[in-house]
């Protein structure tokens, strides 16, 4: 069986981690999908899709729970009633959908698509925003994500760049 996941992984952290670590035990393959994948260099969305791919890669390499898995950017095509379709004409096939957000939930739903929620991993400190918001403070952020993303980020300047990103949204 194959799975689908789909976040925004900015960045990808330990609790995006663990998550696969909880469907692997469920499938086959992972299909991990980056949504909005068009959207960098902003404050909620800082990291390119190439980057974001980097991430996820290199932090998958060498965990105990590796799948088969494909990593594929999924561009927002801001119309809901094609949006499923718009997902699966970039994936392989799927039978289930592993996602919080209600919306995505209640499209693949209507769409005829098993969907479930994955379990979630100390939420309230491993977010994107709560990350993103320490390092923008200056806090210790390095904890909450594999070494390969901190290796990443340095690689790309993205302290600097969520730094500069802020300056605009002050």
């Amino acid at each position: 069986m194959r799975g689908l996941l789909i976040g925004r992984f900015q960045p990808f952290h330990k609790g995006h981690l663990y998550v696969i670590g909880k469907i692997a035990e469920e499938v086959d393959e992972i299909i991990i999908g980056i949504g909005s994948a068009q959207k960098s260099h902003c404050p909620d969305n800082p990291f390119t899709a190439g980057e974001r791919l980097m991430m996820i890669k290199k932090s998958l390499i060498g965990v105990n729970f590796s799948k088969n898995y494909y990593i594929i950017p999924i561009n927002d095509v801001n119309n809901n009633s094609l949006w499923v379709s718009h997902v699966r004409s970039l994936t392989p096939p799927f039978s289930k959908v592993y996602s919080g957000n209600p919306l995505v939930k209640r499209l693949f739903k209507e769409a005829g698509k098993e969907v479930a929620t994955p379990p979630l991993f100390n939420r309230k400190e491993f977010s994107g925003t709560e990350i993103r918001r320490r390092i923008l403070s200056g806090e210790s952020w390095e904890e909450l994500v594999p070494e390969a993303v901190v290796k990443v980020i340095g690689e790309v300047k993205g302290r600097d760049r969520i730094e500069e990103l802020a300056i605009g949204d002050r």
